[in-house]
């Protein structure tokens, strides 16, 4: 069953658009926190440090791929709230604290909803070129009857 559940994942991943990937890995990275705080609860510090490193590999995946040149001063902020999450990760870790968990999750899930808006707006606005780009009604019903 794992292999087939693993085959699904990457095929999600290899059919997704960069934006869907974006989601994807917050959502891996707010589903790893909370099973920290979950293990921090239960005692279980095997659970909690594979999820918090697994954590940190998926904010440190996010910080990697900031194109600085594009996104200069958002490009900076986030590089620096990327920085601090890990931080946080690795304070909770150490010190098998759940607040700092918590703060993580907190702004995980703040900026997936951020972004999650962004692509949104972004969406609707390319569909609303396309359709300014788009000839009337008429104009293409002659269009497809003059290429038969």
């Amino acid at each position: 069953m794992n292999a087939f559940w693993n085959q699904y994942q990457q095929n999600q991943v290899n059919q997704a658009t960069p934006e869907q990937i974006l989601i994807m890995l917050y959502d891996g990275a707010i589903r790893n926190t909370v099973q920290a705080i979950q293990a921090l609860a239960n005692a279980d510090r095997v659970r909690k440090a594979e999820s918090i490193s697994k954590a940190i590999h998926i904010v440190t995946t996010l910080s990697d791929t900031l194109d600085h040149e594009i996104g200069g001063e958002i490009a900076e902020n986030l590089d620096a709230l990327y920085n601090f999450i890990i931080r946080e990760l690795t304070n909770g870790n150490l010190k098998n604290d759940p607040a700092p968990l918590r703060t993580v999750e907190d702004l995980l899930r703040d900026l997936r909803q951020t972004w999650s808006e962004a692509i949104e707006i972004r969406n609707r606005e390319l569909a609303e070129k396309r359709q300014e780009a788009a000839p009337p009604e008429p104009a293409r019903r002659l269009t497809a009857q003059a290429q038969v």
